[in-house]
């Protein structure tokens, strides 16, 4: 599990990761261009890159010439809501609750998803499409498609969603490529992880050519929070935890925000709290463990450099990238981290 609606880290190094053949780009074209229904969906609690890439796509197949296919758009998250953050996207109105997905897709694409338990319940509705193509950059993909349009070395999934737009035929539009923006930019840090190469960079001038204002993607997702925010956060710091002897010495860095932390907050609300106590100067590992609104507690971790993170979460059921990656626990903090820190060991 990786989710967080502004954006989920950075992916491991390009090096020694295999580009998407040209046959299987020419095979999920073929299958898109010939469909009368498309059904997309993304992961459970979506992010920027997640839905950004997803809405992006679909209005691109909404504009195909001369017959668009019907489109269907959708996450697992029940009750169904669109993070706060996140409701600047443009295609909104693409979106469906799972409830009214079709059980059997003609062809179903699926975004920014690991595995097919990441789509909660459209899990589903994926095992019985015709066709299921799986576009995604997490080197802990299970492809478990169709198609796999997976590549571990993109920096966002936004990367390969504009590739698939390019690849069908289909011109650019300012939603467009709002839609792929965000997701470039959540997923880099802001162009800050080592995954911004001069391509991201390239890809970055070409969208923002379509009339994009970057401060109108930045603000909703980093520098706009209710005031009930601030005293959330000081609770999840004034507990947190530091272990210098974890992670082979190398220090891990923790700490947990509780369902009453955050009082009336949604979960999504809770995401950038790792993005602040990773900065530990002691700790190449930082995790955050946020309880749900069920009191299931989700777990996002990230390292700087030196530790996969994402050998440790998928250890525990998730997945992720290297140096980003999350997983859910039904324990409490003190089991879950206690079965976490020997897999870091190892990492």
């Amino acid at each position: 599990m990786i989710d967080s609606a502004r954006g989920d880290g950075p992916p491991e190094p390009p090096a020694d990761t295999a580009s998407i053949p040209d046959a299987d780009w020419a095979r999920a074209v073929k299958i898109l261009a010939e469909a009368d229904q498309v059904g997309l969906a993304c992961h459970l609690r979506p992010d920027a890159d997640a839905l950004g890439s997803m809405l992006a796509v679909g209005l691109a197949l909404r504009a195909r010439a001369p017959r668009p296919p019907a489109i269907v758009a959708s996450f697992g998250d029940e009750p169904f809501e669109v993070p706060e953050i996140l409701r600047f996207l443009p295609g909104l109105d693409l979106l469906s609750p799972p409830d009214r997905y079709p059980a059997r897709p003609q062809v179903m694409l699926t975004l920014d998803a690991g595995s097919i338990d990441r789509l909660g319940p459209l899990a589903a509705s994926a095992a019985a499409a015709d066709e299921l193509i799986v576009l995604d950059h997490h080197a802990s993909n299970t492809r478990f498609g169709t198609v796999s349009l997976v590549d571990p070395g993109a920096a966002a999934s936004a990367v390969l969603a504009c590739e698939l737009i390019d690849r069908l035929g289909i011109a650019l539009t300012h939603d467009i490529a709002l839609g792929l923006y965000a997701g470039l930019v959540t997923d880099t840090g802001s162009f800050k992880f080592s995954s911004t190469t001069p391509a991201v960079h390239t890809l970055a001038a070409r969208l923002l050519a379509y009339q994009i204002n970057p401060a109108d993607v930045s603000r909703p997702l980093y520098d706009t929070a209710p005031f009930a925010y601030l005293p959330m956060l000081a609770s999840a710091l004034n507990r947190t935890q530091l272990d210098p002897r974890a992670c082979r010495g190398l220090g891990l860095v923790w700490t947990t925000v509780t369902r009453q932390d955050r009082g009336s907050l949604p979960l999504d609300a809770t995401e950038s709290v790792i993005d602040v106590i990773r900065r530990t100067e002691e700790a190449e590992v930082a995790a955050v463990l946020k309880e749900d609104d069920e009191g299931i507690w989700q777990v996002s971790i990230r390292s700087k450099s030196l530790v996969d993170v994402a050998r440790a979460a998928t250890a525990l059921g998730g997945g992720g990238h290297a140096r980003a990656a999350g997983f859910s626990a039904s324990g409490g903090p003190d089991v879950t981290i206690a079965a976490l820190r020997p897999l870091l060991d190892q990492g």
